[in-house]
Formats: C-alpha cells, structure tokens, sequence
C-alpha cells in the first residue's frame, strides 16, 4: 500500500508541501495521503506555577487549556480543508486522504515519525521554511530530526 504522510502546519512552506504531493502523486498508486499537525508544548503560562494545585485550581487550569486546544486545532480547521481541496484538485478523492491533529506531544519531530511508524506510511513529506542565504545549508531542529531518525521511509523535504 503507497501511502504519504504531509507534516502541516500554518506556515507557506507546508502548503507547498501539500502543492508538492498534489502534483507529484497525481495519477499515480498512492492509495492513501494522511495530513497531520502536531501541536507543539503548551505554552508557559499553562505550566504549574511552583505550588501543588488545589482541585479548583486544576479544575480552572484544565479549562484554559481545552479552550487553547479548541482554539489552536479550530485555526487548523481551514488549512486541513485548503490541503484537501489542493489534494482532490489534482485528482485524489476525499476518501484517500486522512486529517488528524496530535495535540499530547512533547517532541513534534517524534510524533511525526511515530504517525508514520504506526501507520504504515512510506513517505513523509514536510515543508522546510525559507531561510537567509547565509544560513541555507542548514536545517531546523523538526526537519533534521525527522530526516535522522527516519529510517527506513523516503523522506522529502519541500521549500
């Protein structure tokens, strides 16, 4: 089974990765493309301030972050039906492609590559971010990661 998986996000680069595959997997085998958005670590002020949290406390905390999940995977929302309409424009259906937020991650790099691991995909495709001249040569920290501990998938890098 061919199947892709498109690392997302909300920045130009990933939509060129979705624009990549659209265009590079039209017409072909792949029976399957999977878009995935990892959020990253909770922001700081979610953290324990240093004291053991009464049952209010946790009660009002958990609260707080639903609502920045909720919100965080509603700003997804709109790039993930963007992916999909670039994906069936170019002649795949709706049926082949899958969307799924990951939002218990502590390392964003890891969770992409366990996505693919468990879900059999042989392809990861992710979005590389324009960078300076000078720095061109290298890479970020999600993208080297995944590229170095990917073994054993075609990795492809977009930008």
């Amino acid at each position: 089974m061919n199947k892709v998986l498109i690392a997302i996000d909300d920045s130009p680069s990933a939509m060129k990765a979705v624009e990549y595959v659209a265009q590079q997997f039209a017409g072909t085998k792949v029976l399957q493309i999977g878009l995935v958005h990892v959020l990253p670590n909770l922001p700081a002020i979610f953290w324990d301030e240093g004291h053991i949290l009464s049952g209010e406390e946790k009660k009002e905390r958990q609260n707080v972050v639903d609502k920045w999940l909720t919100g965080r995977k509603a700003r997804m929302e709109p790039l993930f039906l963007k992916a999909v309409e670039m994906l069936t424009a170019k002649g795949m259906s709706v049926g082949q492609i899958q969307t799924k937020s990951i939002s218990d991650s502590t390392d964003v790099a890891e969770s992409i590559l366990e996505e693919a691991k468990d879900f059999g995909y042989q392809t990861i495709v992710l979005g590389r971010h324009n960078s300076s001249q000078g720095k061109r040569l290298f890479m970020g920290s999600i993208t080297n990661k995944v590229i170095t501990q990917g073994s054993g998938m075609a990795i492809t890098i977009v930008e």
